[in-house]
């Protein structure tokens, strides 16, 4: 069975860091998250930035690059045999990028983007498209649209939260219900949706601590997969630190939300 068979019969999990930080780094999280994933008996893709370009502010440390990014998610694969994941920013990237990476990720952002979703539609890839926090679900069948007119089929949709005001985000679960109906596997990013954008002055904030909520509601509307970002110590993160799940939380955190609640 192929990943993207994987991901339609079975809950998937997307987790890992926000950001490559090291090599070191990604590693460990790699073999413990997948441990957690094995153990819930859940479809793994692990999950690392090797450049954040939409960072709040132009200072904010963005990644490892390209070359150096892709060389650790390679070794991510040949280590532990996990499929991988990253954001893409730019359609010139996609054929490098798919050259190791299993699904591209598309920021919310630039859902968007027609040539990136092209560009990565005709890569051959799995392409998760993370709804902007300006549009509504049903609105998502255009981004649909224009990977398929690529003749790519293999979509994952994810929901992370709209913003209604400044620096705050708010899931309206019926985004969920409503993208479902594409006939594609819909995710719940957890952890981007605690965020508060720009709310730090020059850096997003975030409450954690709702992770676990969002979590068992989306499960309970029926999402396929859930993101979530894990840190060993999110407090010291270089990039998304106040939504970042603690490592020592977070298999507690999917049994009492995921695990519990999903249909």
């Amino acid at each position: 069975m192929n990943l993207y068979d994987k991901i339609k019969s079975n809950t998937f999990l997307i987790s890992g860091p926000c950001v490559i930080e090291s090599e070191a780094m990604v590693m460990n999280l790699a073999e413990k998250i997948s441990k957690i994933a094995d153990d819930l008996k859940l479809t793994y893709v692990f999950k690392a930035s090797f450049d954040k370009a939409n960072r709040t502010s132009v200072t904010s440390f963005r990644g490892s690059g390209m070359k150096e990014g892709l060389r650790i998610l390679q070794k991510v694969k040949d280590t532990f045999g996990l499929p991988v994941t990253t954001d893409i920013h730019e359609s010139h990237q996609a054929e490098e990028i798919a050259s190791v990476v299993d699904v591209l990720q598309i920021p919310a952002f630039l859902c968007r983007q027609t040539d990136l979703l092209l560009a990565c539609g005709n890569s051959g890839r799995i392409v998760n498209v993370k709804k902007a926090q300006f549009l509504s679900g049903f609105e998502m069948k255009h981004a649909v649209k224009k990977v398929e007119s690529t003749g790519n089929k293999q979509i994952i949709l994810t929901e992370r939260g709209t913003m209604f005001g400044y620096n705050n985000l708010v899931v309206d679960f019926r985004n969920i219900v409503d993208m479902k109906t594409f006939g594609y596997p819909v995710c719940m990013d957890v952890t981007h949706s605690t965020q508060k954008p720009g709310g730090l002055d020059g850096k997003s904030g975030g409450q954690r601590e709702y992770a676990i909520y969002l979590a068992k509601a989306a499960a309970a509307v029926g999402a396929d997969g859930f993101f979530f970002e894990v840190h060993e110590n999110p407090d010291e993160a270089m990039s998304d630190g106040p939504n970042m799940i603690p490592l020592k939380d977070f298999k507690k955190l999917l049994e009492d939300s995921v695990m519990k609640y999903k249909s």
